[in-house]
């Protein structure tokens, strides 16, 4: 039987490798290995590159580095390969006690960048501690009347492996009365139980006494013994019976000394001493002695002091009943534990820095603490945090140790001081939470050069100002404090056409006031700029410079002047404007400057006086002058104009300017004309001829346009021949016209005669002009290069108004229908 369980043994435990081997190749947020424990320093366990995916150069470059939960450091990792070694031999039962299975925590942590991979390492028990009892010897009272069957209870040994290197199964040494069962308990040991294989007799065989081992499935096993000496009493026929034989109890933690967990009763049917019961607590532990009592006569069990759920949750009492007689009965009480959130988290502030630069890079740690929190499950896991929006971070050193750094760039300008209330709180409910505040204060260093208001300044300044008044003000902040922020002012070296720019304006150093030092031209300097410095007194001086434009604002003080035509010339200028020009016709332009600018250099003209007011016009905005109509034989030879420029400045200037016009009847002999120029008297008299000759003509229209009235009611009565129905018919006189054409004679611009003949249509009763059209006639043959003359004469005839020529008669006829 031994062997076999032996063998079972080996093969769980060989299983159980190979599980944990397969599963450490499965790639989880944690990596897990196995290892024996006892295992000498230099074991290989794994090839952390390998696991990460990663060259095992990356491992170096990247730094990385194993920390470990604990005081002690069981591993070792070799940058340069990867491998993971064993660094110090581990002791699974110093290490985890007879917690299975065993593992050990670590963190391997990379850098550049910073990442963190969770890692654990099943310790697997060797079977290396034997199986042991705590008293060497055990006494058992048993009545003689004992029916064979019945079970003896003993103490467990303790064995501290665990799995099958841990306590398998008892055995007895060879006897004739007893046999041995081992049975599991609820907390996972294992207890003997002594069975009566047949009755005692005490006068045969008054004490038995034989071996109890203890033996572990280990391989190969270990073993512990014990002496056990049965003392066979006298009879005794009615053992104690207990009412219920497991007893589970509930109980919360921090219950108070003296606390009533559970009453225990049993019942003997014997009477007198062999009647009578008493309590005891058997297989009792140190831990449960110092925890636990129970009144011998009541089977009451209370509290010896508090329970505590972190320090254990379970509790397995074994009660025994024994009557006076010697004999005993026996029951179970299970004391399980309740956690309640009693513990709030510790924070242990380990070192604190007070002030800070804040040029200091993230990173910097400013405070190590450590949490702690004794209660479990929820209540005992932990979150830190501080408030949100500030520049500092709380980062995971180890289990349960944290570093605050700090996270961004810090500004003393934004902020002086940190108030960071760090707070740890665990996740029971209700949940508790301890908060510590740390004062951080934030030094100042120069980092901030002087910021001017504005970007760039224009000042303005009206020019013939008076020197010394205030034109403007620069001004510059600094972020800084105390001798960082004091700020001057000063003027950059430059200058503004030939002198320096100290001698146009200053700056008062203190206040940014800028001052004008002498009276400006606009004329003569329009704008300038000058660079001014805002320096700090920071050690060392921070900078910063800003543009300054002085704008001279143009006050109207200069009138226009005429570039053309020029009015101070010895000998008056005259513009030649021929006869023959149309309406529109541009005879000159008068040219003006204005010294000033903007609306003071805005010119208007306007004609002030003439010798013909009707003749020319002047544009407002340009100073062309032009005919407003045809020259005619009664308009003046010279013409003399008066023009006004005028700014339109505040009050506006104005410049008179007199222009002379020659108006003359062709260019190429210009000079004979303007030597015939007339005199004022002959063009008096030549004026009124001219009216003359206006009246008496008017008057001739007049008649002859009744006498064509007359003559057109009388022709629309006379019926002619068929063939003049629609046209007119012709009579040639002599000289080869037609005899009944009109002779129409005027001074119009063609230079030949023509004639026009005037049809009507048949029925026109209202006398009305149909048409007007010239009538080319019939000429002998010889006559045709006159016909040819006088028709390129008649086309061409609206260019012969350059020269004055006379003008012959013309015909018309008039044909009636």
């Amino acid at each position: 039987m031994e062997m076999r369980n032996n063998e079972k043994g080996l093969k769980r435990q060989l299983l159980s490798l190979i599980f944990f081997l397969c599963v450490s190749e499965v790639r989880t947020e944690t990596f897990r290995y196995v290892v024996t424990e006892e295992t000498g320093s230099g074991f290989f366990v794994t090839n952390i590159a390998k696991d990460l995916r990663l060259e095992a150069d990356k491992l170096s470059a990247r730094q990385a580095r194993i920390i470990s939960e604990g005081k002690k450091q069981y591993f070792q990792l070799d940058r340069s390969t990867g491998d993971l070694f064993i660094q110090e031999k581990i002791d699974r039962e110093e290490l985890c006690g007879q917690i299975d299975p065993c593992l050990v925590h670590f963190e391997i942590l990379l850098q550049n960048p910073l990442q963190s991979y969770r890692a654990e390492v099943s310790v697997c028990d060797i079977n290396d501690h034997s199986p042991v009892f705590l008293n060497n010897e055990f006494i058992l009272k048993i009545s003689e009347s004992t029916m064979p069957g019945n079970r003896f209870l003993l103490e467990s040994a303790q064995d501290l492996d665990v799995g099958n290197n841990s306590l398998q199964n008892y055995s007895i040494g060879s006897n004739d009365y007893f046999q041995i069962y081992t049975r599991d308990r609820s907390d996972g040991r294992k207890s003997a139980e002594l069975v009566l294989d047949k009755p005692l007799d005490r006068e045969e065989k008054p004490e038995i006494s034989f071996i109890l081992l203890a033996i572990d499935g280990g391989s190969p096993p270990r073993s512990g013994s014990a002496q056990i000496r049965v003392i066979v009493l006298d009879i005794n026929d009615n053992n104690p019976v207990f009412s219920r034989l497991l007893y589970k109890v509930q109980v919360l933690e921090n219950r108070p000394e003296d606390y009533l967990l559970a009453s225990v009763s049993a019942t003997d049917l014997d009477e007198g001493i062999n009647g009578e019961i008493s309590y005891s607590i058997i297989q009792n532990s140190e831990e449960n002695r110092q925890t636990f009592k129970i009144n011998p006569i009541t089977g009451e069990i209370r509290l010896k002091r508090p329970l505590d759920f972190e320090d254990r949750g379970n509790y397995e009492i074994d009660v025994q009943g024994m009557d006076g007689g010697g004999l005993s009965a026996h029951c179970k009480v299970l004391v399980q534990v309740l956690d309640m959130n009693d513990n709030a988290p510790e924070v242990t502030i380990t070192s604190h820095t007070s002030s800070i630069s804040e040029n200091s890079q993230p990173g910097t740690v400013i405070a190590l603490f450590h949490v702690r929190d004794r209660d479990s499950g929820d209540n005992g896991k932990i979150v830190c945090s501080i408030e949100d929006n500030l520049p500092f971070t709380v980062r995971t050193v180890l289990k349960n140790s944290y570093s605050l750094m700090t996270e961004s760039t810090l500004d003393r300008e934004r902020q002086s001081e940190y108030n960071i209330r760090i707070t740890a709180q665990d996740l029971g409910s209700p949940s508790l939470a301890t908060a510590v505040t740390i004062i951080v204060t934030i030094s100042d260093i120069n980092d901030n050069s002087p910021v001017f208001n504005e970007t760039s300044y224009t000042l303005y300044i009206t020019e013939n100002n008076g020197p010394g008044i205030q034109i403007g003000k620069v001004g510059a902040i600094d972020s800084d404090s105390e001798q960082n922020a004091k700020v001057t002012y000063s003027l950059l070296p430059d200058e503004v056409g030939s002198l320096p720019v100290l001698s146009y304006i200053s700056v008062n150093s203190e206040n940014g006031n800028v001052y004008a030092l002498r009276s400006m031209d606009y004329e003569q300097i329009r704008s300038f700029q000058v660079a001014v410095r805002a320096t700090d007194g920071g050690s060392p001086s921070l900078s910063s410079e800003v543009i300054v434009r002085v704008v001279i604002v143009d006050a109207n003080d200069n009138a226009p002047f005429i570039l053309y035509p020029l009015q101070n010339s010895s000998s008056p200028a005259n513009d030649l404007v021929p006869r023959s020009a149309e309406t529109g016709y541009l005879v000159t332009k008068v040219v003006t400057v204005d010294g000033d600018s903007g609306q003071n250099s805005w010119l208007s003209y306007q004609l002030l006086k003439a010798t013909d007011p009707g003749l020319f016009s002047v544009g407002s905005q340009n100073g062309e002058i032009r005919t407003t109509r045809p020259l005619n034989e009664r308009d003046s030879f010279k013409q003399k104009l008066h023009i006004l420029a005028r700014d339109n400045g505040e009050p506006p200037l104005s410049t008179t300017a007199t222009l002379n016009l020659l108006v003359l009847d062709r260019f190429s002999n210009a000079y004979m004309q303007i030597s015939e120029v007339p005199s004022e008297e002959e063009k008096d008299s030549t004026l009124t001829m001219y009216l003359v000759i206006a009246l008496a003509t008017i008057s001739f229209i007049f008649l002859f346009s009744v006498v064509l009235f007359v003559v057109i009611k009388v022709c629309k009565r006379r019926n002619f021949s068929e063939k003049y129905n629609s046209s007119c018919g012709y009579f040639y006189g002599s000289n080869g016209f037609p005899s009944n054409l009109i002779d129409v004679s005027g001074t119009g611009t063609l230079s030949q005669t023509y004639q026009y003949e005037v049809c009507l249509t048949n029925g026109s009763g209202n006398s009305e002009f149909t048409f007007l059209r010239p009538i080319i006639p019939r000429f002998p043959a010889q006559n045709s290069e006159i016909d040819m003359v006088r028709d390129n004469d008649f086309l061409h005839g609206s260019h012969a108004g350059v020269q004055k020529e006379s003008v012959s008669q013309e015909r018309t006829s008039a044909c009636v229908d």
